[in-house]
């Protein structure tokens, strides 16, 4: 079995509580949470991996990415 990234998986998690909600709004709520909340070397993990486009991201979280500024991994 293959291992989830704790980045990939938590920020699936979130997606799936906006799936309903219009998503140009949903991403806007996501990336405005992950920026407050989430350490700069989670967001700049997440980052990389939006844009990889290997299905691992809900397309929730791939918009959401788009609006986050760049993060450092140094903090």
């Amino acid at each position: 079995m293959t291992q989830i990234s704790p980045h990939v998986r938590l920020s699936n998690e979130i997606a799936v509580q906006f799936r309903n909600r219009d998503p140009a709004w949903a991403a806007k709520q996501i990336a405005a949470h992950i920026h407050s909340f989430w350490d700069p070397r989670m967001r700049a993990k997440l980052l990389a991996d939006a844009g990889a486009a290997d299905g691992r991201l809900d397309p929730l979280v791939v918009a959401a990415a788009a609006l986050l500024p760049p993060a450092r991994e140094d903090g």
